[in-house]
This record gives C-alpha cells, sequence and structure tokens, in this order.
C-alpha cells in the first residue's frame, strides 16, 4: 500500500465518555452508598469514652466488602504474548512502519500519521520520528509557510493545532481567524466540513482560551481503553494499513501480558503489606492497577505501575478511616502522629491506626531505598510533606461534617484538591519517572506545580456532579455553592463543570509553559485525570466491581485481540 495512505481515519465519531469522578478510594458518600444496607447512625460514633482506644467499639458493623478479583484469579492470568516469537515480530513490524514513516512528505500526511500512532497506542516506539515531524509543523507554523495550505482547510488547521498542543507547542489559536466571522463565530460553510468540525472539536479541548459547546474529547479519554476501542474502529476503516494495524494488535497483547505480571507482583505486594487482613478494607487491587495503567500504560514504566497501584489500596485504607471509622478525638490524634511521624504518639489509638503506622512506613521505606539506590536521592522528605498534607486536608473535612459545617466554595476547593490523595501519587510518580532527577525539578515540585493543583481539582470536582444532592452526607462543592449564594442545583453544578473546564485548560497552559519538570510527569497528571472518566463512566466502578468498569478490565488484562502471527 502506498504511503499517502499509511494511516487516514477511519470515518467514525469517537466514544462518548461521562465527567470523571473524584479519585480512587472512596468519598464518605460513595463508602456510605456501598454499605446501605446495614445502615448504623453516624452520630453513635460521638459517645463519650474515658480512653480513646474505647471509641474503636462505637462503629458501624458493616462485613468486609466481597471483592470478584480474588488473589487467585490474579495470579492465573496468563498470555501466549509472553514468549519471544512475538516480540521479534513486533521488532520487524516496528521496522516497516518506521521505513514508511520516513518516506512521508506531504505535511497532512504527517500530521494524519501522528495522531492515528498515538489512538492506536503504539506512538511509544516512534517518539524520534513524532518530534521530528512535529518540529517541522510547528516551524513551518511559526514561519507562516504554511499559511495557503492551510488557509480553507479546517481539518488540517485543527489537527495540527491539537497535536502541536498535545506535544507541548506553544501555539496560538490565531490559526483559526480565516475560518471565523466578523463577530468572531465560525463561518456557516465550516458546519458542512464533518470532518474538519470534529477535528476542531477535538482541537477545542486543548486550547486555553477557545470556547466550546462539545460534550468528552479525545484529550479526556483513558489512552490504554481509546487503543483498544481504535483498532477495531481503524480495521473497520477503508483505508486501513495491514502493516500498522499489525503492529497495533501485537503490542496490545503483549503490552497486555507484560501489563499481567505487573498485577500480579502488584497483588503480592499489596498482600504483603498485611493491611488487606484489617476487618473493613477493601481489596480493590485490580481496579487501582487499571487505574495505574490509565496513569502509565508503557511497558517500560513496570516499577512506576506498581507502587502507583498499591499506594491506591493503601490510600484506600486510610481514606475509610477518615470517612467512616474514626471517631474526630481518633483522627485529631492520628492526625497529629503522622503529621511528626512518630509512632509513640499512637499508644492512645486503636490497634487497626496503629498497624496501618507501621505497613505505611515500611511500604515507603522499601520505594525510598530502591529510589536512592538507582538514582542517588532522598524522597522521603517529599513524600512525608505530600501524606501530611493530605492527613490535614481528610482532616479537615472530618470536622466539617461533625460540626456539621458547610464552608464557602472556595475554602471547599482550596483543601479538597489535597484530600483527593493526588499529590501523594504524582509525588511518587515524579520520583518514578524522572530520570535524571535535577535540583531544579526538586525545587518546582516542592512548590507544588499547578498541574498538580488542577488534576486534583477536576478528580474532585467530578465526583461531586456525579452524586446526587439526596445522596449526601458532607458538603460537596455543589452544595458549597448552593449555600454560599443561593443558587438551584442546575445553577450549581453548572458553576462546577466550568471550573472543571477552566482547571483543564490551566493544565494544558501548564503543558506548553518551560518548566524544569519532566514532561512524562505532566502527562501523568493530566492521565490520572483522565483515569475516572472511565472508572466511573457508568456509576461507581471501584465500589460496584459488576458494572460496565468489569468489561474494561477483562478488555485489557485478560481478553487478547484476534491475531493471526505472519511470518
Amino acid at each position: 500500500m502506498a504511503a499517502n495512505h499509511l494511516l487516514l481515519h477511519p470515518n467514525c465519531i469517537p466514544t462518548k465518555f461521562l465527567p470523571f469522578e473524584r479519585k480512587f478510594s472512596l468519598s464518605k458518600t460513595q463508602y456510605r452508598r456501598c454499605n446501605i444496607q446495614v445502615p448504623v447512625p453516624r452520630l453513635l460514633r460521638c459517645v463519650a469514652a474515658t480512653n480513646v482506644s474505647d471509641h474503636a467499639t462505637v462503629l458501624r458493623n458493616e462485613e468486609k466488602p466481597t471483592n470478584i478479583w480474588v488473589y487467585d484469579y490474579i495470579q492465573s492470568l496468563s498470555s501466549e504474548y509472553a514468549g519471544e516469537s512475538h516480540v521479534k515480530q513486533q521488532d520487524k513490524l516496528i521496522g516497516e512502519v518506521r521505513s514508511i514513516l520516513d518516506n512521508l512528505v506531504n505535511p497532512l500526511e504527517k500530521l494524519e500519521a501522528i495522531d492515528v500512532l498515538q489512538r492506536l497506542g503504539i506512538s511509544y516506539h516512534f517518539k524520534d520520528e513524532i518530534k521530528r515531524m512535529l518540529d517541522d509543523a510547528y516551524n513551518e507554523n511559526v514561519a507562516g509557510n504554511d499559511t495557503l495550505r492551510k488557509k480553507h482547510n479546517l481539518y488540517a488547521t485543527a489537527i495540527e493545532f491539537r497535536l502541536l498542543r498535545q506535544h507541548g507547542y506553544d501555539v496560538s489559536t490565531d490559526a483559526f481567524n480565516s475560518f471565523r466571522d466578523e463577530v468572531g463565530n465560525f463561518k456557516s460553510g465550516n458546519t458542512d466540513n464533518i470532518r474538519g468540525m470534529l477535528s476542531l472539536y477535538e482541537a477545542s479541548y486543548l486550547s486555553v482560551a477557545v470556547t466550546h459547546g462539545l460534550e468528552i474529547p479525545l484529550h479526556w479519554r483513558l489512552l490504554r481503553l481509546e487503543a483498544r476501542w481504535f483498532i477495531d474502529m481503524y480495521e473497520r476503516s477503508p483505508n486501513v494499513n495491514p502493516i500498522l494495524l499489525d503492529l497495533a494488535k501485537l503490542d496490545f497483547n503483549i503490552v497486555q501480558a507484560i501489563h499481567q505480571e505487573d498485577l500480579k507482583q502488584s497483588s503480592s505486594w499489596w498482600m504483603s503489606t498485611g493491611l488487606d487482613k484489617l476487618s473493613f478494607a477493601r481489596d480493590r487491587l485490580m481496579e487501582c492497577f487499571f487505574s495505574a495503567v490509565g496513569m502509565t500504560y508503557e511497558p517500560y514504566l513496570g516499577d512506576c505501575r506498581k507502587i502507583i497501584a498499591v499506594l491506591i489500596e493503601v490510600i484506600t485504607v486510610i481514606d475509610d478511616v477518615y470517612d467512616a471509622h474514626g471517631t474526630l478525638e481518633q483522627l485529631e490524634l492520628f492526625t497529629e502522629a503522622m503529621d511528626r511521624w512518630d509512632v509513640n504518639l499512637m499508644d492512645n489509638l486503636p490497634d487497626y491506626m496503629k498497624i496501618y503506622f507501621f505497613a505505611l512506613n515500611e511500604f515507603e521505606n522499601k520505594i525510598a531505598s530502591d529510589i536512592l539506590n538507582k538514582k542517588g536521592i532522598n524522597m522521603i522528605p517529599f513524600v512525608k510533606k505530600a501524606w501530611t498534607d493530605y492527613f490535614k486536608a481528610s482532616l479537615v473535612e472530618a470536622q466539617w461534617y461533625f460540626s456539621e459545617h458547610t464552608p464557602t466554595l472556595q475554602e471547599h476547593l482550596a483543601n479538597t484538591w489535597i484530600s483527593t490523595s493526588l499529590g501523594i501519587l504524582l509525588v511518587h510518580a515524579f520520583f518514578s519517572l524522572a530520570n535524571p532527577i535535577t535540583k531544579e525539578a526538586l525545587d518546582c515540585l516542592e512548590q507544588c506545580p499547578d498541574v498538580i493543583r488542577c488534576a486534583g481539582t477536576i478528580m474532585r470536582l467530578s465526583d461531586d456532579l456525579n452524586t446526587s444532592l439526596d445522596e449526601l452526607e458532607c458538603p460537596t462543592s455543589i452544595k458549597c455553592y448552593m449555600n454560599e449564594t443561593g443558587a438551584t442545583e442546575e445553577e450549581a453544578r453548572e458553576k462546577i463543570r466550568s471550573v472543571i473546564e477552566l482547571s483543564w485548560k490551566q493544565m494544558n497552559k501548564y503543558r506548553v509553559t518551560e518548566s524544569p519538570i519532566p514532561h512524562e510527569f505532566t502527562e501523568a497528571a493530566m492521565n490520572l485525570s483522565r483515569v475516572c472518566s472511565s472508572m466511573y463512566e457508568h456509576g461507581d466502578g471501584f465500589t460496584h466491581q459488576e458494572t460496565e468498569i468489569k468489561g474494561k478490565i477483562l478488555s485489557l488484562f485478560s481478553k487478547p485481540i484476534p491475531f493471526v502471527c505472519k511470518e
């Protein structure tokens, strides 16, 4: 097949994803919802006691949540694509695709090639080629040499803008001026150009200032699930390139085999912490690993994936403590002990809090030791700060609940982006992904880059949008805004949607701003914001495993794509 037919888009409309949820561990509302069959009044937790430990008996008597992804099932996962023969065929196909890419001449075909490689999930094999093609496109864009080529081509303009923005190139939205009328609206003739309007729709979400009226763009979707879906769509395209399709299918299956091994090791690591033995601990390792793959799916990032998967489980346990198990007095003492990282302050606390402290300490020391050996950096000060910030923010939410205080929206936002635990996850991701780790990057991390705050805000507010007011027992952003302004529920929800969109635009702006923070870190932060769109697309997939999330998990970690090996 000729090179100019390599990667033309199939005529299909992207799948729609609902807004994503706040985080991977459950909020008070979510946790209580999954235990609604055993209602116990929260007020019982405020019974006076002579010793703080006595409060441990004043807890709800719920049963340990069930788990469909048991340890034995995870350990039994296997794949025929783990063999060396498939890797050799993969290398051969990579070489063939690389040769085709090198022979592309038409600028638009290069952009289409990049786009399809990304959506098929195989762009990580061609980083050098993609950078070279994008550098050429950017230089032409800056020089204005491509104005005539794109002046009347909305599709070409939109796809170039989107790809350059995705990869951190600072390009102006002025490129769309020739498609607007005198008042700034897109000219009526453009609406007949379906491919161009769809590309504009995707591009608008990578803008810092361009407004839009469509729901969920490609930019917000979970990359690995998008790849699984797009492979099927690409196969149906009349312009499909068989070499590229074979590589996409084979690569997906090989990466799936690698993910299976990472999942097994993560499961064993989680079990070794002993936290699964706590009576209330929920085993959601599979969902946690799903989230970790959503953050970093590339096969060579297995260490980061395993850390994040187990870390989310560890966070889930203590999040449940702050949300539903600890009394206010216990939580205040526990937070103080964790702030000082001092086990001696836990003498009067329940045993499960002591167990958690020791497990967390051992978990973090293991990771820190590995990072110190590999990269010569002590991550402990950064990790401790991230944890103590999280504990303090979680305590503030508990105090709001117990005092029945409804904060203003700004007070709520200032605290709850921290209690999402995203800061903890990204600190660990930074030390795992950054190589080398520079002093400038550490200084920037210490100041908390805006991308962390924006991602945490998106995750928290998206959770609130997917919770109805009659289910709420604690103040959410919606309730805070209604209480503060007298707005209706729908007006409050619209306000929260606007804050989410603004946060995405701020992250996009950060992406094109020069920073000592590695690009991989920024992508990890944005990917964590994408994860929840899949986890909660059809309800709470973290709590209720027998929902659509089950099919997504099976498609990523259990079911390979049918593929005929061609010698």
